[in-house]
């Protein structure tokens, strides 16, 4: 059989998994397989990495959420391993998975090696600190659930030993200080998101009693951008309105300012700021994880993706793909590559379902042509905004209010159809509206 591989968990990857299991794998002792599909991923659970945000400000219970990789390989016909990527031996056509180790039981699975006929890397991104000194000690990051469930516990024990922490003497005509001042580097989508989120969960700290400041006034959060404007990426259009909505939200927005520096409880910026920060979170940018560089010779570009054709095969070997954030992909007729966003990795695992069809048969392969459908930007209950483009209206329009939102939750059930189906969508969506009926809106503890 056929010996499919698939390294990366994440929106691209397991989606990709799950239909190809569907339409080779067996679910069933009556049914012979058709070809192998293995996945392979670090952690044990899959989760949208969109939703991390949520995460962070305590929205979202990260394990009503969370997707066993072992479960859905059982339900569609494929295999998981868990384990790092740690070589590939490309003339033989061979990965090796590194040691699972748990920090209490010790080693749970040895070294393994695994052959290939196909494999596909989708192992997502990390977090890109630029060099900046102190970002990597002293800031957190929200690229896995740790990371974000770290972020959600320090700042309820910051709010409160704050509360009872005497405020600092203000002085005869001044506004007073923040007691707590959370600071966010990065206003890209993270970023953005992240600071509508927490000021929504200020409010609900404070309505149940876990502290008794003012949550707009005694709780500062501070958007640093280094380009003119937030929302980078976007179009100017959505980029002020968004700065409006996060204006009127308390939000204190500081563009134009590059970080030099952050210390434990600070942030000096290149212009000579000093910026008071409690909490630091890192959302300034993104890089391909180390490893692809270290893998048989595969060429990758400055912020360590690798280089694929428009195929998503890599440039110097056919028997290897890559999609979603760690790959390169030219976009026809734009200067910059295929964006990394979740929209892009949902395209190319479609793509590559029927592009692997095609290689088994034997015949050529199709490009892939990225579709912009547009950008979406969450402000928690508050809000949305974003822009909607191409087929969808045959143009582009700036929406927000209740239309945005309801588009940006769409985006999330999208991705549950495709790991589960339409029908498990619509009881997963019941489900999640009666869990949030019935529990506070923020995790309290």
């Amino acid at each position: 059989m056929h010996r499919f591989i698939i390294v990366g968990g994440g929106a691209g990857g397991l989606e990709l998994a799950t239909r190809l299991g569907d339409r080779y794998g067996s679910t069933s002792s009556k049914k012979a397989p058709k070809a192998q599909v293995t996945l392979i991923d670090r952690n044990p659970t899959h989760i949208w990495k969109p939703l991390l945000h949520e995460v962070a400000a305590g929205s979202m219970d990260p394990f009503t959420q969370e997707l066993e990789y072992a479960a859905q390989a059982n339900w569609h016909g494929f295999e998981f391993q868990q384990g790092d990527l740690i070589g590939l031996d490309r003339e033989a056509r061979r990965i090796t998975i590194g040691p699972l180790v748990d920090h209490e039981a010790g080693e749970l699975l040895p070294q393994r090696e695994l052959e290939y006929d196909t494999l596909v890397l989708a192992i997502g991104s990390t977090t890109h600190y630029f060099g900046v000194q102190g970002a990597q000690e002293y800031s957190i990051a929200l690229d896995t659930v740790g990371q974000a469930e770290l972020f959600r516990k320090r700042l309820i024990a910051a709010c409160m030993r704050a509360e009872h922490r005497a405020p600092e003497p203000v002085a005869e005509g001044g506004a007073g200080q923040p007691r707590i001042q959370v600071a966010i580097v990065g206003a890209g989508a993270t970023g953005v998101e992240l600071s509508a989120e927490l000021r929504n969960t200020a409010h609900v700290l404070s309505a149940y009693g876990l502290h008794k400041l003012d949550p707009k006034h005694d709780i500062g959060i501070a958007l640093i951008e280094a380009g003119p404007r937030i929302l980078p990426a976007l179009q100017d259009r959505v980029s002020l309105a968004t700065a409006d909505l996060l204006t009127k939200l308390g939000v204190t927005l500081l563009t134009g300012e590059t970080v030099a520096e952050v210390s434990r409880d600070s942030i000096r910026t290149a212009s000579g700021k000093t910026i008071r920060a409690d909490l630091t979170v890192w959302a300034a940018g993104i890089k391909a994880p180390a490893v692809l560089a270290q893998l048989g010779g595969l060429p990758t570009n400055r912020l360590g993706q690798l280089n694929v054709r428009r195929t998503l095969q890599t440039e110097v070997d056919n028997d290897i793909f890559a999609l979603g954030d760690c790959a390169a992909c030219p976009w026809p007729g734009n200067e910059r590559n295929v964006p990394p966003r979740a929209q892009a990795a949902h395209q190319q695992a479609s793509f590559l379902l029927n592009a692997l069809a095609r290689r088994l048969e034997g015949k050529p392969l199709p490009e892939y042509t990225y579709r912009d459908f547009g950008s979406l930007v969450s402000l928690g209950h508050y809000s949305a905004v974003g822009n909607l483009m191409g087929g969808l209206i045959g143009g582009n329009m700036l929406i927000e209010g209740l239309f945005a939102r309801f588009m940006y939750m769409s985006l999330y059930r999208l991705h549950v159809a495709a790991l589960h189906g339409y029908p498990r969508m619509v009881l997963d969506t019941f489900a999640h509206w009666l869990r949030r009926s019935t529990a506070p809106r923020v995790k309290l503890h």
